[in-house]
């Protein structure tokens, strides 16, 4: 296996033709790598790919909600993206009645289109480069005086760059760990509506068990529209709001692709640290991710022994429960991959070879003694932080009863009567509501036993609360039984305000401050919370100061060791393009997985009745008859569901465009493989694959499956 990354020269490293490699931003693509695009056979412009002046390809990539990419396939405004980004919205359409994530949703006409509340998309105005700005004002300064005065100077740019009136927002991103600095202009529709999406059953076909593994059968799309008042600007949602009339829209292809054919992705890869030191890639495998996945594992089993028997469970927990177990196996499978392919080793043979050129050089010679002594301070805190994070305030309770201490803290310091404590109060209330709304009292009860008896084993004895182990002792019984911890959280369940409306109800109508600290929910949660930012933060806090200084100064290092090479920075949730090839690949010794899976391959996983592979009637009968229509494979004589690419993304890219070398949508990016759960540290070249669903399944799902052919007439179909 030849790794991207073995190499004891890191001029190697930054040679990015020879791959796949590579998250790109459009406005800096630079002559070579278009050139390379060109070379595997992009049939498109440099404009045609991104211009602030003409339409173009990226005009019709949008950020979808928080977290994933969208696509603009129609001219009245209609949206593919993932049906795991549009979860959320579809959960909360449903009801036990109408169950739409269960038997899925199409608007027969546009009056029956559903509000997506508190969804949003965004499409990119402009990328200006702010970096000259940006370092004179940090010009000399280090630490957390510098990250404050970058904050400051990154928000006045975005707020000369912003014009709320108009929904105009901008973002500067730093690049390069800091060396770089850009502006992203952007602008923001808020009435977003639900066109459709298939059943559950479909959409997260194979669950679990099949989330980043390759083969996968999963058809993972929902339809969107966005919507604008009628002079095409940005609105709340209203009735008389029209659809979108977009600057530009993708053409659709149902003509079929091959192994070796061009694609590209455009999207908005929400992180990646490829330049990570070799300190950071140690904490990683021995500490955060395992402790991540041992927290998440423990979560998910509690919910999920609830809502596999209850249907309006399901719903409640569904979009919660989706978020946990999609990172719970991708930490798991980062660690294994980590590890097998001796990542750490192959950083420190890079950051030796820096060693080496940095001798005689006053401003980079003594980087790796640094790192090595903010590392050591920070490494026996580390598995506190996660336990935090991922256990105490892992439970729904705890997270929420957390969240009151600034309305403590307004209490005791300004009174009830303040204008502050009562908007602080008015907050608390309603972000009461949405806690009851989502969360599940008999999983969250073990969720909180479980997180409490994890602390208490795994959590070094002196960074404990004081004296709160010795209470629970003292009250509930010995530390080593189980049975104690489950009694501690009856109590907590049993006696918070939280979750009685008669006593909440009396604390909001006479607040004070001695109510809030005594209650079970908050006096645990809180206990937890100060303990670890009054102890514990600052040396969080110091660690973070050191590591992005630290990381700046060795990239900027790199880049002065290989002067002229083509660079692409880390994945900051900004527009990048990335391409390859639709293409097969071999994992291990005597194994060889093809570029397509096809219906053939559902049928064969169909388990009637199961919890993740189970398949409505509807499907069944039509694949019988093999019932295809123009979206058949005729090379195969079945309907291709998924497809591989080379193409580099990571975790925001979920319903990003697949394109082919014309720039026509030939799929959706929503997984990768387990192979290659590095990726957001070390690329490898000969097993990362991107899995795609087929643009033919979802317009088959829509018009077949689905009967909703008047969504695909809105298409520009470009067929064989």
């Amino acid at each position: 296996m030849k790794k991207i990354l073995i190499t004891l020269s890191l001029s190697l490293l930054f040679i990015r033709g020879m791959a796949d490699e590579g998250m790109w931003l459009p406005l800096l693509l630079g002559q070579q790598v278009y050139d390379d695009m060109v070379k595997k056979g992009l049939k498109l412009t440099k404009e045609q790919l991104y211009s602030i002046n003409k339409a173009s390809v990226k005009d019709a990539i949008i950020i979808f909600g928080g977290g994933c990419t969208g696509e603009i396939v129609s001219s009245k405004g209609l949206i593919f993206t993932n049906h795991h980004c549009g979860y959320a919205a579809i959960a909360a359409a449903s009801s036990v009645q109408n169950n739409y994530l269960r038997d899925g949703f199409y608007a027969r006409t546009q009056a029956d289109e559903i509000p997506a509340t508190g969804y949003s998309v965004q499409f990119l105005l402009k990328i200006e480069d702010v970096t000259n700005r940006m370092d004179s004002v940090l010009k000399g300064l280090s630490g957390t005086e510098r990250s404050k005065k970058a904050a400051d100077a990154m928000a006045a740019i975005n707020q000369q760059y912003s014009d709320v009136a108009s929904g105009v927002e901008a973002r500067v991103n730093a690049l390069f760990k800091g060396n770089q600095y850009m502006v992203f202009v952007y602008q923001r529709y808020k009435d977003i509506r639900l066109v459709g999406a298939p059943p559950e059953s479909v959409g997260k076909f194979g669950g679990d068990t099949d989330n980043w593994e390759w083969p996968r059968h999963t058809g993972d799309f929902s339809v969107f529209r966005v919507y604008a008042d009628k002079d095409g600007k940005p609105a709340d949602y209203a009735p008389s709001n029209t659809p979108l009339k977009p600057k530009y829209y993708l053409p659709v292809s149902i003509k079929g692709l091959k192994d070796g054919d061009f694609s590209m992705i455009y999207g908005y890869p929400g992180g990646t640290n490829r330049y990570e030191s070799s300190y950071g890639v140690k904490l990683k495998t021995d500490i955060e991710n395992p402790s991540l996945v041992e927290l998440r594992d423990m979560r998910l089993k509690y919910m999920f022994e609830q809502m596999k028997n209850d249907p309006a469970v399901k719903l409640k927990l569904a979009s919660n429960y989706a978020s946990i177990a999609n990172y719970w196996k991708f930490f798991d499978g980062e660690t294994k991959q980590l590890l097998k392919y001796r990542v750490y080793e192959q950083k420190q043979a890079e950051e030796q070879a820096f060693l080496n050129w940095a001798k005689g050089k006053p401003e980079y010679e003594q980087i790796f003694n640094d790192w090595k002594k903010a590392y050591d301070q920070w490494r026996p805190y580390a598995r506190h932080r996660m336990y935090m994070t991922e256990g105490i305030i892992g439970s729904p309770l705890l997270a929420y009863a957390s969240s009151l201490m600034q309305l403590e803290n307004e209490m005791v310091k300004k009174g009830v009567d303040h204008a502050d404590t009562k908007k602080a109060l008015s907050a608390a209330d309603k972000a009461r509501t949405n806690y009851l709304s989502e969360s599940n009292t008999t999983s969250d009860k073990k969720i909180v036993a479980d997180a409490l008896r994890l602390f208490h084993d795994n959590i070094n004895k002196d960074q404990h609360p004081i004296g709160f182990y010795e209470g629970m002792r003292n009250t509930y019984g010995d530390l080593k039984d189980n049975a104690t911890y489950a009694k501690f959280s009856e109590n907590i369940f049993t006696n918070t305000m939280i979750l009685d409306d008669a006593k909440w109800k009396a604390f909001m109508a006479k607040p004070d401050a001695l109510t809030l600290q005594n209650d079970a929910a908050y006096s645990t949660a809180s206990t937890f919370v100060r303990n670890y930012n009054s102890k514990y933060g600052p040396f969080r806090q110091q660690f973070i100061a050191a590591n992005d200084d630290l990381q700046r100064l060795y990239l900027k290092g790199v880049m002065q060791m290989n002067p002229g090479k083509k660079m692409y920075p880390d994945a900051t949730f900004t527009m990048r393009v990335s391409y390859g090839n639709v293409k097969s690949y071999q994992p291990r010794d005597a194994v060889k997985y093809d570029y397509v899976c096809t219906m053939a391959g559902v049928i064969d996983k169909y388990k009637p009745g199961d919890y993740e592979y189970d398949l409505p009637a509807r499907l069944i009968e039509l694949a019988k008859k093999k019932d295809y229509g123009q979206y058949i494979d005729r090379q195969r004589n079945d309907l291709v569901v998924t497809f591989i690419t080379t193409n580099d993304i990571t975790g925001g890219n979920s319903g990003s465009p697949v394109m082919n070398a014309k720039g026509e949508l030939i799929g959706l990016a929503f997984d990768g493989n387990y192979e290659a759960l590095s990726h957001k540290i070390a690329f490898d070249k000969d097993l990362n694959r991107t899995i795609c669903v087929d643009v033919r399944y979802v317009l088959w799902c829509i018009d077949k499956l689905g009967g909703a052919p008047q969504i695909v007439n809105e298409l520009k179909l470009v067929k064989q």
